[in-house]
């Protein structure tokens, strides 16, 4: 069972790739906390133009976060990225050292960081604890850095939820989990790692647009 953090008795939701105003709204009535903006990436669905990204960080709703997604890997990089952006959120979807973090926060004071860590095998447990460091949340996801041409997010894959739930346990900051989720194992997925918060991309977007018939479906699955 999750334990609640700050009162907070519901598994929170991210989603991801959004695409335009219209599923800035989608996403702020289902109740999502944050909202990905998928910047370039090597692979995977969803990046949009820089100037778009910023247009939707001004638009979105009050209470929905957006969250830039960027490969960048430098403090200096991302912090340019962040400002660029408008945003006041960045998931950093490569590993990098506590170092580059802790740049951030002095180039970027106040912004909040979500650090992924691409579950592929078991080494990826202790991976998990240099990631949360200088880190306000985890974001587990299926991504294979390590290929000729990187998947950093997006794969529609799930990874083994065993890892995934070892890592929230000994986590020091709340875990998102990510890759592969949908209104058909949404529920089996939060029973089994009890992650703070889920995240998703490709499983409400099977035609390539954020479909409300399935985040609504989604939702059901995560018992609102």
């Amino acid at each position: 069972m999750r334990i609640a953090l700050e009162g907070e008795m519901r598994t929170q939701l991210k989603i991801c790739c959004i695409q335009n105003e219209e599923e800035l709204l989608v996403a702020h009535a289902a109740g999502a906390r944050f909202c990905g903006l998928v910047a370039a990436m090597p692979s995977g669905p969803g990046p949009i133009p820089e100037d778009r990204i910023a247009a939707l960080a001004g638009a979105a709703p009050h209470g929905l976060t957006p969250v830039l997604l960027t490969a960048r890997s430098d403090a200096v990089g991302i912090a340019e990225h962040v400002t660029t952006a408008g945003v006041r959120a960045v998931q950093i979807v490569r590993t990098v050292p506590a170092h580059v973090r802790r740049g951030l926060r002095e180039l970027v004071p106040g912004v909040t960081v979500l650090q992924v860590v691409h579950v592929v095998g078991p080494s990826d447990v202790d991976v998990a604890d240099e990631a949360a460091e200088e880190a306000d949340y985890l974001l587990l996801d299926s991504g294979r850095p390590g290929l000729p041409v990187e998947e950093l997010g997006g794969t529609g894959r799930t990874h083994d939820w065993r890892l995934s739930e070892r890592i929230v346990r000994r986590s020091p900051v709340p875990v998102f989990l990510a890759g592969g989720l949908g209104p058909h194992n949404v529920a089996e997925a939060i029973e089994r790692v009890g992650p703070y918060g889920v995240d998703v991309c490709s499983g409400l977007r099977p035609r390539g647009r954020l479909e409300p018939e399935l985040v609504n479906l989604f939702l059901e699955g995560m018992g609102r």
